[in-house]
């Protein structure tokens, strides 16, 4: 099986994820939780994003999980993630994590697709 899609197609496969779809303001919404965790699109999109992604973490609200810059997609296999492509040079994608109630971000590897030009 195959599942796809950026923004709210990428956040939908996990058991939560960050949206603005309601009222505009950044929130956690419950997803269909094919793959565990939670994940925030838009990271370096928006600047609101990464603060309210780790607030959301930190407090217990929303569960660990991955965040991903624009242009980048995360490639799971059996559930585990296997690699993350871009189509920007420098767009990264992280894992996030709660350690006691400090949210610690650990960069991935971020295989480049392009042809050089942004």
């Amino acid at each position: 099986m195959i599942l796809a899609g950026i923004s709210a197609g990428s956040l939908c496969w996990f058991e939560e994820g960050v949206t603005d779809s309601m009222n505009n303001n950044l929130s956690k919404i419950d997803c269909l939780g094919f793959l565990t965790g939670s994940n925030c699109p838009h990271y370096d999109g928006e600047s609101n994003r990464r603060p309210s992604y780790h607030e959301l973490i930190a407090s217990g609200e929303m569960k660990e999980g991955y965040a991903v810059d624009d242009g980048v997609a995360l490639h799971f296999k059996d559930e585990k993630l296997s690699v993350s492509v871009g189509s920007r040079p420098t767009a990264k994608a992280y894992a996030v994590d709660r350690k006691e109630e400090e949210v610690v971000e650990r960069e991935l590897p971020v295989t480049y697709l392009g042809n050089g030009k942004q």
